[in-house]
């Protein structure tokens, strides 16, 4: 039996699987070893009824997540797995070579992360390219829910929100500008509760103010890691992933077509093509 999974900051999907037949699929809060230590890890993993039972029979964890990024951050998460999967082998990679793996194969390509976060890198098909991006919520993350979760209470906490959204904001969050500053500044994760907000504006999308804010959002993004990257790789194809990139395909392709850009395939959720790529070589 093999386990992979896909982990954002705020969600991580599961499939196990024996020969090719995925025996169980969840989700669970998402892995970062950027804020959960190798203890935390290891006790999330023994309160999950799904892992307890077939941990003995998995022989092997694939995990892809955001801030596994380096091999310090990559130890974390591997030492913690291996603690709780005592009879598997652990293979621990960054979500962009998740990316890579679930929409290009062993096919070079340029690959987005538009989800929790954002990110971009090339992939030569067989490795990632390092690069200077992915800098994180504070100093990067263009276009993802975080980003447009701080863009959104920054203008809901400057009375910039258009009357009839601002209703519905209201209507939806019971905050005030003391309880937002204090989840922002004082407590813990905050970029959590800043990509909590994706919902609400997927529901909203058709909303001038939302589409306006999010086709600004992709089009910082494609300007800023895009561009760059297909001046240097300019005919291989430009794949995005992740829950933000296909909840606004609309306007990310329209972001794209304003800066003469491609997107060849948007794929929400990676977990499915990882399953199929791992379950061939098992």
């Amino acid at each position: 039996m093999i386990a992979v999974v896909y982990s954002g900051s705020r969600h991580a999907d599961w499939k196990l699987a024996e020969k090719g037949k995925t025996i169980s699929e969840f989700k669970t809060p998402g892995i970062n070893p950027f804020f959960n230590d190798e203890n935390y890890i290891t006790q999330f993993l023994n309160k999950n009824i799904h892992l307890i039972n077939n941990a003995e029979k998995i022989k092997w964890v694939y995990f892809f997540g955001a801030g596994a990024s380096s091999n310090e951050r990559r130890e974390i998460v591997a030492n913690a797995l291996g603690r709780f999967f005592r009879f598997s082998k652990v293979l621990v990679d960054h979500d962009l070579k998740a990316a890579a793996l679930a929409a290009s194969g062993d096919e070079p390509g340029i690959l987005g992360i538009m989800g929790s976060g954002s990110n971009a890198a090339y992939f030569d098909g067989k490795k990632i390219i390092e690069n200077n991006y992915g800098l994180g919520y504070i100093l990067g993350d263009e276009g993802s829910s975080n980003w447009l979760g701080r863009r959104l209470l920054k203008s809901y906490l400057n009375d910039l929100l258009p009357d009839e959204f601002e209703f519905k904001f209201k209507k939806k969050y019971d905050l005030d500008r003391t309880q937002i500053l204090d989840k922002v500044y004082r407590q813990a994760q905050p970029s959590l509760f800043l990509s909590s907000f994706a919902d609400f504006l997927m529901e909203n999308k058709e909303d001038s103010f939302v589409k306006n804010m999010v086709i600004n959002g992709f089009d910082i993004y494609f300007k800023t890691y895009i561009i760059p990257l297909r001046e240097q790789y300019p005919n291989v194809p430009l794949h995005i992933i992740g829950t933000v990139a296909a909840g606004f395909q609309e306007y990310l392709h329209q972001a794209a077509q304003n800066n003469n850009l491609k997107v060849s395939s948007v794929i929400k959720e990676p977990i499915y093509n990882l399953l199929k790529y791992y379950s061939n070589k098992n």
